[in-house]
């Protein structure tokens, strides 16, 4: 099962329109370092499924049929915006997969087009083709949740954003699970008091919680970019920082 970062940025991305801090500098200059909106691809026995949709040129990244199926995190808009232009094409329905959210986004529910969304909740799981995928409940604003995704074979990978810590039962189920590798929400530098979003002790916490084999950060703003360039934090060799365009084998480790 291959799990392929397409975007690993916080809302505003990286770089951060009209900032000059050292993370959106660089972004600026070097390509690598820029972070589209959170969304990722897993990919397994010809399976495809889209882990939120807030790139806004996915009809034109993914040719009609390639995706098997788009999994939204929640409704916030920079995780569906790429919605809004997919969902006029003419192809075959796309099943969309959500947590229970009576108002959605815009008027995606009212005109939703060739897009079929469908309800998933917290601990149901359900199939698409090749993989099972339970629904783990997160801490945000909005309902919002997470996937525990296994492959045929067993291969595991967990997708937690956006999340402020875990609740209880999905740091249980997590740990009941099995060996697994996760991506979890690290929007933020070292924090007081953060809201909504994990900080850097938060995810770290969240990685010891989990009991994950491996941990990969995500939806990074540019404010922990720029920490990380001045202060230079060192995580244990079990947690990661992602970048756009990496992928992972789940089964064997980054390429």
């Amino acid at each position: 099962m291959r799990v392929t970062f397409l975007g690993t940025g916080a809302a505003g991305g990286v770089p951060l329109y009209g900032c000059e801090c050292a993370a959106c500098a660089r972004g600026r200059q070097d390509p690598r370092h820029v972070r589209r909106p959170c969304c990722a691809l897993v990919e397994h026995d010809g399976t495809r499924v889209l882990l939120d949709a807030g790139l806004t040129d996915l009809h034109e990244r993914f040719a009609p049929g390639f995706l098997t199926a788009i999994v939204l995190t929640h409704f916030h808009p920079d995780h569906v915006q790429g919605l809004f232009h997919l969902r006029w094409g003419k192809a075959n329905p796309i099943a969309v997969y959500g947590p229970p959210d009576t108002d959605g986004c815009a008027d995606l529910f009212k005109h939703p087009g060739m897009l079929s969304f469908r309800t998933a909740r917290k601990f149901e799981a359900f199939e698409v083709e090749a993989l099972r995928l339970t629904p783990l409940p997160l801490v945000h604003s909005k309902p919002t949740l997470g996937y525990a995704i296994e492959g045929a074979a067993g291969e595991r990978f967990a997708y937690l954003t956006d999340t402020l810590g875990l609740p209880p039962r999905t740091a249980g189920f997590l740990r009941a699970w099995g060996e697994f590798e996760m991506a979890i929400d690290c929007s933020y530098p070292p924090q007081p008091a953060p809201k909504n979003h994990n900080d850097w002790h938060a995810a770290h916490q969240c990685a010891v919680e989990s009991g994950a084999r491996r941990t990969w950060l995500t939806h990074v703003s540019h404010a922990l970019d720029d920490w990380m360039i001045q202060d230079a934090p060192v995580a244990p060799s079990h947690i990661a920082l992602a970048a756009d365009g990496i992928f992972t084998d789940v089964a064997t480790g980054l390429r």
